[in-house]
């Protein structure tokens, strides 16, 4: 018999395994793409929205000479890397979602496949790399004025985190897990009783809960990397995590020797919280490794980028999947996916897709190649970067659209509180039983992985009329820092499935 999946109540991973169920739902494409920024210099290898409307984004900083220099004639001196030991070029820049404009930053270590989340008062905060970056931390306070940069701690962390895993606690704290042969945790910021690392041998420690192995046992961790989200989180229902696609077991290997095999096309869905918690599998429209999947403002998943065959790793992945799906989870199953109109832009290794406060995702990145590489390989290094706006952006539903009056964006809520939200609909047309309120906290994304990725659908009462197509609806925060870590989260009213623009709030 295999042995069952043991979870720790450290870990909010939900890593693996599933297997097939049939039904598929297709429907006519939608979706619109728009290209933002032909070169913005770098990879998009890990990107973060933060609270400014700004995206903080990186790759690393061995890959060569990048398309964007260094502001005020800066050059990063590192002897021990071999590939570019004197550097003016960056490997960071901020990208500002309102004038689409890009600004340089400046990382002193190497961020490679590195991990982040960002702290309570909006600061990201990112942990460790290759190299010489493998025990950094490094830390970019949000600013308006573009004065801010990384400020790096080179031993802020007591192990090397290499493919690592940042989780924002309820208490505030980072744990971080893990990375290449790191079978250990540590918290950041270090207090005097927590300031080393504690042993964690594969989930190993104090068993809340096992989980039934999936038949057929195909992985879904890298290199076979599919990609995990949380479900949306509503008052008195347990967590629901779903998994989509990777690679068959053995994948790697035969890419290695030049076979390409099929990615998978599965789902699984598992309620973490039940008693005898089992596994729901379902059928994506196609097979898809690498993907990425990104929370909607209405509750909907955005499953985008990867490819169709092989796995990830340097030159491993073939057959881009250039069209994007959503997954409606409150769907009956059987009708639940449908494909969105293509990118003309293969996204595959090393690409990221995150959630904008306009409801659009930002989309960039693809680099399958140990250095930048423009020529003569079959998926050149891609330093574009794109949006798809989901259907509910289209101008025809603008009639249905909210817009948010107050709360003002940048506000203060507590836990538990209740809070009237204020907002209006062009039309005065109403749909009182389909609107609700969610709260979003944007991910940190690499590597088809979003940390700290999570949406809330806050508990209402009832919405009484305030004035002129004018609406007040009285939603319920989160009760504690369990369900919503303390910090910044996006605020949407959605009518109809159409979600109004976010406002930032932030929750202590």
């Amino acid at each position: 018999m295999a042995p069952s999946l043991i979870l720790s109540p450290i870990l909010l991973l939900l890593l693996l395994l599933l297997h097939p169920s049939r039904n598929i739902l297709t429907r006519a494409a939608e979706g619109k793409w728009d290209l933002l920024q032909p070169n913005i210099g770098i990879s998009a290898m890990h990107m973060q929205l933060l609270h400014t409307d700004r995206v903080v984004i990186f790759d690393r900083t061995d890959f060569g000479f990048s398309n964007i220099s260094l502001p005020d004639g800066k050059c990063r001196h590192d002897p021990k890397d071999t590939a570019t030991p004197i550097d003016c070029t960056a490997h960071s820049v901020e990208y500002d979602v309102a004038s689409n404009s890009i600004r340089a930053l400046m990382v002193l270590t190497d961020v490679w496949c590195s991990s982040g989340a960002v702290m309570p008062d909006g600061t990201l905060v990112q942990a460790g790399g290759f190299n010489d970056g493998d025990h950094a931390v490094r830390m970019l306070k949000p600013c308006r004025d573009k004065s801010c940069d990384w400020q790096e701690i080179n031993n802020g962390l007591t192990q090397r985190r290499w493919y690592a895993t940042s989780q924002i606690l309820p208490d505030g704290r980072q744990i971080i897990i893990g990375g290449r042969r790191q079978f250990n945790y540590e918290f950041y910021p270090k207090t005097s009783s927590d300031d080393g690392s504690y042993n964690l041998p594969f989930l190993n420690g104090k068993v809340v809960r096992s989980y039934p192995v999936i038949t057929g046992g195909d992985p879904r961790s890298y290199p076979s990397s599919g990609s995990a989200v949380l479900l949306p989180l509503k008052d008195n229902v347990g967590a629901e995590v779903l998994v989509c696609g990777g690679a068959p077991k053995g994948a790697f290997a035969k890419a290695n020797n030049g076979q390409f095999v099929g990615a998978l096309n599965t789902c699984g869905r598992i309620r973490i919280n039940d008693l005898n918690p089992q596994w729901v599998m379902e059928t994506m429209p196609m097979g898809r490794v690498m993907g990425d999947m990104v929370l909607l403002p209405n509750g909907n998943v955005l499953i985008v980028n990867g490819a169709g065959t092989g796995t990830a790793g340097w030159e491993f992945g073939r057959n881009p999947v250039l069209s994007p799906v959503i997954y409606r989870p409150d769907n009956p199953v059987g009708s639940r996916f449908e494909v969105q109109n293509p990118s003309p832009t293969p996204r595959m290794y090393h690409s990221t897709a995150i959630l904008l406060r306009d409801g659009r995702v930002l989309v960039s990145g693809s680099n399958p190649h140990t250095y930048y590489n423009f020529t003569g390989v079959l998926f050149p290094t891609d330093l574009t970067m794109q949006s798809f706006s989901p259907s509910y952006l289209d101008p025809k539903l603008a009639y249905l659209r909210p817009r948010i009056i107050s709360p003002v964006s940048q506000s203060k809520i507590g836990y538990g509180q209740q809070v009237p939200i204020r907002f209006t609909i062009p039309t005065g047309r109403l749909d009182s039983d389909s609107v609700m309120v969610t709260m979003v906290a944007p991910s940190f994304t690499t590597h088809s992985f979003s940390m700290n990725q999570r949406l809330l659908i806050l508990t209402r009462a009832d919405i009484k009329v305030v004035g002129r197509s004018t609406y007040q609806i009285r939603v319920t925060t989160p009760g504690s820092g369990n369900l919503a870590p303390s910090g910044y989260y996006l605020i949407f009213v959605v009518h109809r499935d159409i979600p109004s623009e976010g406002i930032w709030v932030q929750i202590i």
